[in-house]
């Protein structure tokens, strides 16, 4: 099996120190060698470029679910397809200590999600749509006695994320229910009469309306408890309170629906959730949210576990039940960006939460305890990788204890009823599809239980990225990474992308990804510069703070000073033939670029926006735009339009491809279409994709191929004069991509 050489403390990110063809050469053979180490054998066949078929047909593995007692693990195989409705997503299971191979335990058309362990490891619970179901609903599969799933749910408005009662005897799950109605009758009697109207109409009162892709309704989340006894039926325990009738009431919205995030109480007497009162607050104030407790039974109000206001997640009690974790975001004041620090209380007693990590200045990705409460391991982002921590659960100061060479951990598993401690974990880089391992804490390293992707990676020519730092203007220390292209030859001279990631508060990361792979991007002969600008999440809350009333400018500059770093360090970058690319966050930056720079022969801009002003009238969110820039639009502040890349727009001259989801409430068409106004214009040339299925992301898998192929196509344009100019004009040379692009506008 698999293992791999991690190191054991940090070490300079900055892996290139001296600008010599000869250095970047040892490098890549190195990073080649290392890469070979830890993938599985594969045919001595001659490895071949990332293709998007290669990259989206690769089964996708998802996160280790252990059983209590340490001896299985369970995770699900997505097995896409370019065909609608052909993909597939079943169960697998596999021994923890890795004795046997894995094996298929479901295999179904619809996919199984939130899968969960009874107390006993013998059953698992989990959420699916299965022939005869109009909406998700919660089924059992007994694996002690093996057969069929049995559905256990059969409620109208559909279940979710199931979890076992301590004692194995009953299960909670979400659902979301119509105001006023408190059990399933009155659900099916709302949505009757919902689907009898003979008007069509959306009607709000308050602030938001709409959230990533859909509009909101007036459906809210509750928690339902069902016994496992035959004829049981399931009890809505919150809906009957005076906290789920308050104005405002709510969970926390998640990219695809609202949610509690439930858990049950050791002793199964309680269940534990997360709410907010002040859902309408969102157009002036910070929403806050609580942690409540209440009885499992249900009958009484819920009570606030943790008296501070502000963001709550991740809760989870220690093994010998003394304990309540869960990570805390002091939305107090006017910051742009509150990082997540975890806390814990005492149980039952409940009272003021206390930090578990004081003065630890980076965000706990998951945390889990070892079976005897006394510690936790943790997963931590740190520059592109994900590391593991070590922490006294009492609190203290997190030691590392693995950082990964490449990539790292993005799931952590530890079984609580298990002899000793176990971590099982998911382990990925850009090179190394998601596998499930098995983590040596001691000796530092790990080794796969599964080998789902790892023989067709290795077949692929790809290499890690490469970190430097360097320091800005302002005196920033700005982490970058650099991809190469596949047969790199450092005696060439490469175009260079530039691709600008989302948020502002997130990162690059060192990892693959479906929306914009840099493997994939670099893939017809390009070198991929990825900056982590100021206002980035992984180093440290004042460096993501710092964005807050200057939301372009010291970004855009410090993505110039980067390439120039670049150009300076590798010698085999071609600093006069370069594009910009970037989506959301990474499109506003592009639009950036256009007005405040001339030094890219291109650009790409998804899902960006162009004016300030039009994307605060617009989008699903508001308030934290007017922390961003210094008040409401009225106020007086001029950074709405000094740094709204529309100003300049007399400067525009970059060719850019502009591309939007029509569904997109986030970054909604409409600054696309005024960018896209102002491009034509201004005679720039241009080219416009409107994805009608698409929202903030493209998902649909012939959509995202198109979509790489008019990247690419528009890249061999501008940087190899290759390919089809805007309005259909044919170019000398062929583009380079899966399929021919579409010409026109």
């Amino acid at each position: 099996m698999a293992t791999l050489p991690i190191r054991s403390a940090p070490d300079p990110r900055d892996v290139m120190n001296r600008n010599t063809l000869l250095c970047a050469a040892a490098l890549v053979v190195g990073l080649m060698a290392s890469q070979a180490a830890f993938a599985a054998p594969a045919a001595s066949a001659a490895k071949t470029p990332i293709t998007h078929e290669k990259l989206w047909m690769m089964k996708r593995v998802g996160p280790p679910v252990v059983s209590p007692d340490g001896k299985w693990v369970l995770y699900s195989v997505m097995e896409p397809s370019y065909e609608p409705d052909k993909a597939v997503s079943d169960l697998w299971l596999v021994p923890a200590d890795g004795h046997a191979a894995p094996r298929r335990i479901t295999n179904t058309k619809a996919g199984e999600e939130g899968p969960a362990w009874s107390p006993d490891s013998r059953a698992i619970a989990f959420a699916t749509k299965r022939e005869g179901d109009t909406v998700s609903q919660v089924y059992i599969l007994d694996l002690a006695q093996g057969g069929e799933a049995r559905r256990l749910t059969d409620v109208s408005t559909g279940a979710s994320a199931p979890k076992w009662r301590p004692d194995g005897k009953a299960i909670l799950f979400e659902t979301s229910v119509f105001p006023n109605a408190l059990d399933d009758a009155a659900n099916r009697k709302a949505a009757a009469e919902v689907k009898a109207r003979k008007f069509n109409v959306r009607v709000y009162e308050h602030f938001p309306i709409r959230y990533w892709n859909e509009w909101l309704n007036d459906r809210q989340p509750t928690i339902m408890v069902q016994s496992l006894e035959p004829g049981a039926k399931p009890k809505d325990i919150l809906s009957p309170t005076a906290l789920a009738h308050m104005s405002g009431f709510s969970g926390q919205q998640g990219e695809e629906r609202v949610s509690l995030s439930p858990l049950w109480s050791p002793d199964g007497s309680e269940v534990l959730f997360t709410a907010t009162t002040e859902r309408w607050n969102a157009a002036f104030a910070h929403v806050g949210h609580h942690l409540y407790r209440m009885p499992a039974e249900g009958g009484a109000e819920p009570r606030i576990v943790s008296p501070a206001e502000g963001g709550y997640g991740d809760a989870a009690f220690s093994p010998d039940g003394k304990s309540l974790l869960f990570k805390y975001s002091d939305q107090s004041g006017d910051a742009v960006y509150h990082l997540s620090r975890l806390h814990r209380v005492a149980w039952p007693a409940g009272g003021e939460a206390k930090p578990v990590t004081p003065g630890f200045d980076r965000e706990v990705e998951q945390y889990r305890f070892t079976p005897d409460s006394r510690e936790l391991y943790l997963l931590v982002s740190d520059a592109g990788k994900e590391d593991l921590f070590r922490v006294p659960a009492e609190g203290g100061k997190p030691v590392l204890v693995i950082e990964p060479q490449f990539g790292g951990y993005t799931a952590l598993a530890i079984p609580p009823k298990a002899a000793k401690t176990e971590l099982i974990a998911s382990y990925a880089s850009s090179v190394s599809p998601s596998e499930v391992v098995r983590i040596d804490p001691v000796a530092k390293t790990h080794t796969n239980l599964t080998n789902v992707n790892t023989a067709e990676a290795a077949t692929i020519d790809w290499t890690p990225p490469q970190h430097f730092y360097f320091t800005s203007a302002k005196g920033r220390r700005i982490h970058n990474m650099i991809y190469l292209p596949p047969a790199f030859d450092p005696a060439k001279k490469y175009p260079l992308l530039v691709f600008i990631h989302g948020g502002a508060a997130s990162n690059n990361e060192d990892q693959i990804s479906l929306r914009w792979d840099p493997h994939l991007l670099a893939a017809p002969g390009y070198v991929i510069l990825m900056t982590d600008y100021t206002g980035s999440t992984g180093f440290g809350e004042a460096f993501s703070q710092a964005i807050k009333l200057d939301p372009l400018k010291t970004p855009g500059e410090e993505i110039d000073q980067a390439v120039d770093e670049a150009i300076k360090r590798y010698p085999y970058i071609d600093g006069t033939n370069m594009c910009a690319a970037g989506a959301s966050y990474g499109g506003h930056m592009v639009n950036w670029l256009e007005a405040t720079t001339t030094r890219y022969k291109c650009l790409i801009s998804h899902a960006g926006e162009v004016d300030l002003l039009t994307q605060w009238g617009e989008s699903d969110g508001n308030y934290g735009r007017e922390l961003d820039n210094g008040g409401p639009p009225w106020g007086g502040s001029p950074i709405w339009r000094d740094q709204s890349p529309i100003t300049y727009a007399k400067n525009w001259k970059t060719p850019m491809l502009l591309s939007v989801g029509e569904r997109d409430f986030r970054v909604p068409i409409g600054n696309t279409l005024e960018n896209w106004a102002t491009l034509q214009r201004m005679q720039t040339p241009s080219r416009l994709l409107v994805w009608p299925d698409a929202w903030h992301w493209i998902l649909k898998p012939e959509d995202s191929r198109h979509f790489y192929a008019e990247v690419h196509n528009w890249l061999a344009l501008y940087l190899k004069g290759e390919g089809e100019k805007p309005g259909g004009e044919p170019v000398k040379g062929a583009p380079v991509h899966d399929e021919p692009a579409q010409g026109g506008q």
